[in-house]
């Protein structure tokens, strides 16, 4: 088991230090990341949660999964690795309606 957990239908004002807060009561809590929209910096209502151990970290999925969380069912599962993904950076070299002659 990873100590990493995704936590996803958070509600859009929910703070890293609320986040925080409210996993310490299933042990420590080692680090908070709410992702945000790079573009906007407004909160995307899901973020990641670090416990210290695996045993924490099972606790909180225990604790908290579907539980609510400033009025919203929180789901909280263990993080998967994040995908490789290609970088297209000729996205517009066929398309986007531009003559090619």
């Amino acid at each position: 088991m990873e100590n990493k957990l995704y936590v996803g239908n958070l509600p859009y004002a929910a703070t890293e230090d609320e986040l925080k807060d409210h996993f310490s009561q299933a042990g420590n809590v080692t680090s908070v990341a709410l992702i945000k929209d790079r573009a906007t910096g407004r909160a995307k209502g899901f973020g990641f949660v670090e416990m210290a151990t695996a045993e924490e970290a099972q606790k909180a999925i225990s604790m908290f999964n579907g539980q609510d969380f400033m009025g919203r069912a929180i789901t909280v599962n263990v993080a998967k690795p994040r995908e490789e993904r290609p970088r297209n950076f000729d996205r517009n070299r066929d398309g986007g309606g531009r003559n090619r002659y």
